[in-house]
């Protein structure tokens, strides 16, 4: 591929990547969904020859059809996945002020992922496109292979979808990164002190704690519902572990997360929603296979440590 293509291509690169992610809630997919694409776009501009007028519209919408299409096949899988299936962790740049911190949170929080599930594949994209990644009507119609008129239909249809569903879980807007690193300081700090008082009163009386185990047993049967019973396996865990068990905060999804220690090894990553000052929603990511991708950060932590 000339240098000229492959440098269009590289600088476009992270866009289609950040489709893939939203769309299949996967790191190691949305990698592979981009190399596809660029193999698409080599057959397509150095093998046919073809002209391409519009470079980032065209890979733009390669991409998304090809994340339909795999997000089709995923819905299938996940119907066999044992237990509950959460989205893989996703670790980011540093947002360059709160205002692109708060945004980037609203955008790929892993509240935001699971709230799309409501949507079928094709109007996941079209939401995506057009309200994270604010692309036109025209372009939308061309990705999902709708007419311009249809296209705004499915977005219109799907953005009332997503309403309702946030509304019926009781979703608000994700506090101010500082607001919730200060709570979750206290939740390590008062699960290294073993204080179960402590524990109880940063969770709602109504939180949920749930969990991706993937292959690993034993698991969670169903999620915890009560910040007492939550508080209570937070304080079991401690009491089993002790030093041998750490937790360490870092930024994934836009949001301030627990990483969670047992010797050396990354355990599991602990994600939070939290209303009117406290955790309403805990969502552990313990699956190996989603955690494989943060080995390089826990490697990194234990140097540093």
């Amino acid at each position: 591929m000339s240098i000229a293509n492959e440098e269009l291509f590289l600088r476009l690169r992270p866009r289609l990547v950040a489709i893939g992610y939203r769309m299949l809630a996967s790191v190691q997919e949305a990698e592979d969904l981009a190399q596809d694409a660029w193999l698409r776009w080599h057959e397509e501009v150095e093998v046919s020859g073809a002209e391409v007028a519009k470079p980032e519209a065209w890979l733009v919408t390669v991409t998304t059809r090809m994340a339909i299409d795999r997000l089709r096949t995923a819905k299938i899988r996940r119907e066999a996945y044992p237990g509950l299936w959460l989205p893989e962790p996703l670790l980011m740049e540093e947002p360059t002020t709160p205002e692109k911190a708060r945004e980037l949170a609203d955008d790929v929080s892993f509240a935001f992922l699971v709230l799309l599930d409501c949507l079928s594949p094709e109007s996941r994209a079209a939401f995506l496109l057009r309200e994270v990644f604010d692309a036109d009507y025209d372009q939308i119609a061309a990705a999902i292979g709708k007419s311009e008129a249809a296209a705004r239909q499915v977005v219109h249809r799907a953005k009332q979808r997503v309403a309702k569903a946030r509304s019926s879980i009781g979703n608000q807007a994700p506090p101010r990164p500082q607001e919730q690193l200060d709570l979750l300081q206290r939740l390590v700090q008062a699960i290294s002190k073993g204080n179960f008082s402590d524990i109880q009163a940063l969770l709602a009386e109504e939180a949920q704690f749930l969990s991706d185990f993937g292959d690993i047993v034993p698991r969670l049967g169903k999620p915890l519902v009560g910040g007492r019973r939550i508080a209570q396996m937070y304080l079991a865990s401690q009491l089993r572990h002790g030093t041998n068990m750490r937790f360490d905060l870092t930024r994934l999804n836009g949001e301030w997360a627990l990483l969670r220690y047992v010797g050396d090894a990354l355990n599991s990553v602990q994600m939070f929603e939290i209303q009117d000052g406290r955790i309403a929603r805990v969502r552990l990511q313990r699956n190996p296979e989603k955690l494989h991708h943060l080995e390089h950060l826990a490697h990194r932590q234990r140097q540093m440590a």
